[in-house]
């Protein structure tokens, strides 16, 4: 049984997609600005270890200019938050009744188990969704399947169409499921606001006999 993110890692790494999939990612870092940096690329798998990981958050893919991406889905380290995390900030704050610390670095919450994992990790600049069908669906989606067969109750945040395509691979009892629209400007008002998906994800980690998610700093 795998214990590590590391050890994940060196298992996908023989498999075909993956030899491929680092060949393109080696091109296009070499060829073309791409995010995150490349030494961040796993920052989410090294900051919050598996068999911690209590909270899986899911995005698309890492924001695409300049300063923004750093290996975490939604989090930034820039002073102009993008659209998507202001309004996770709202929610927050509007679900919890709260004030959060609004400077868009996220870190604290993986050092709490919760993983924040995009389904590609890395995009060209200026150009979403750039890496998308490369090989890095396949990757995340194994490392979906792989938190759904821990024996830890984790809760599974599954913001928008693509994140809610990956209930696919979660089937385990154990697990908490909370699935609402993206809260991008697009969708935010179509049910992410007031979906209260921290307050929810404390309630079943309480209920399960886990230390609660601080989401404020």
């Amino acid at each position: 049984m795998i214990e590590s993110y590391k050890e994940f890692i060196e298992e996908e790494s023989k498999k075909e997609y993956y030899i491929k999939l680092k060949e393109f990612v080696l091109d296009e870092y070499a060829n073309h600005v791409c995010y995150p940096p490349y030494k961040k690329i796993f920052h989410a798998l090294s900051i919050t270890p598996l068999l911690e990981t209590k909270v899986v958050i899911l995005g698309q893919d890492p924001y695409h200019e300049k300063n923004q991406a750093h290996g975490l889905a939604f989090s930034v380290l820039c002073e102009k938050l993008p659209p998507s995390l202001i309004n996770i900030y709202k929610e927050m704050e509007s679900d919890l009744n709260v004030k959060v610390c609004q400077d868009g670095n996220l870190e604290y919450l993986s050092k709490q188990g919760v993983l924040l994992l995009n389904t590609s990790l890395t995009v060209r600049e200026h150009l979403a969704n750039s890496h998308a069908n490369k090989g890095w669906e396949i990757f995340t989606d194994n490392i979906i399947k792989l938190l759904n067969m821990q024996p830890q109750p984790i809760v599974f945040i599954l913001w928008g169409k693509n994140a809610i395509s990956k209930k696919v691979y979660l089937n385990n009892p154990n697990h908490l499921v909370l699935t609402s629209p993206h809260p991008s400007p697009l969708s935010a008002y179509n049910g992410f606001f007031g979906s209260k998906p921290f307050s929810k994800t404390n309630e079943f980690l309480l209920a399960h006999h886990q230390s609660a998610i601080k989401w404020t700093k």
